[in-house]
Formats: structure tokens, C-alpha cells, sequence
């Protein structure tokens, strides 16, 4: 092997050793949960899909499908809706990773989680 191929060999472990690593960020998104019909009996499948994953920075919008009033309340205290009457939207956005467990203030066996990576 000439000095001349070691120095082009050489040049091209080091260019690919010190290429551009440049992580992909994950894309903030909006994901659509159900609290389905007779959720106040119906536990962890209440809220539909459970446990709901996401990015930092991504949109929840929960809609009231079933016919009785319920909440979206963190167990942490870092979201509430208030009471959502049939149809009722309530929407918010995660910026911070972790797990964010959530219940139904009246209903208090309708559980789910959201978890933000």
C-alpha cells in the first residue's frame, strides 16, 4: 500500500467517523381520545385509546362520547377540563416528558395515562 492510498484511506475513516449525527426530533402531533359510551363503569378502558403516547409538544383533544357529564383530571394537578357535558371537547398540549396520569372527578374508577416521550 503506497503513503498515497494510507492518506486518501485515512481521510475517508476520519470524514465518516466525524459525519453529521444529526438526530431526528420527533414531530409534535394531535392525538384524538374517546371517553366512550357508559364510561363511568367501564375502569382503564374508559378513556379510549389508554394509555395515549406522544411527543413533547403534541395535542390532546379528549371528546366526551357518552351520554353523562365527566372530567379529564390530572392526578398531578398539571391539567383539569372542568365538567365536559355529551360532545364536549377539552384539548392540551404536553411540553414536558413524563407519564401524566388522569381520572374523572365524579367517576373516579375512570383512569388513563398519557405518556410523553
Amino acid at each position: 500500500m503506497t503513503v498515497r492510498n494510507v492518506i486518501v484511506l485515512s481521510a475517508l475513516a476520519l470524514s465518516a467517523a466525524c459525519g453529521s449525527s444529526n438526530p431526528t426530533t420527533p414531530t409534535p402531533t394531535s392525538v384524538a381520545v374517546s371517553i366512550v359510551a357508559g364510561a363511568r363503569t367501564l375502569g382503564s378502558n374508559a378513556y379510549t385509546p389508554n394509555p395515549t403516547s406522544v411527543t413533547v409538544g403534541s395535542t390532546v383533544t379528549w371528546t366526551n362520547n357518552d351520554t353523562l357529564t365527566h372530567t379529564v383530571t390530572s392526578d398531578s394537578g398539571a391539567f383539569d377540563s372542568g365538567s365536559l357535558a355529551p360532545g364536549a371537547k377539552f384539548t392540551f398540549t404536553f411540553l414536558t416528558r413524563g407519564t401524566f396520569a388522569y381520572h374523572c372527578t365524579p367517576h373516579p374508577g375512570m383512569v388513563a395515562s398519557v405518556v410523553v416521550q
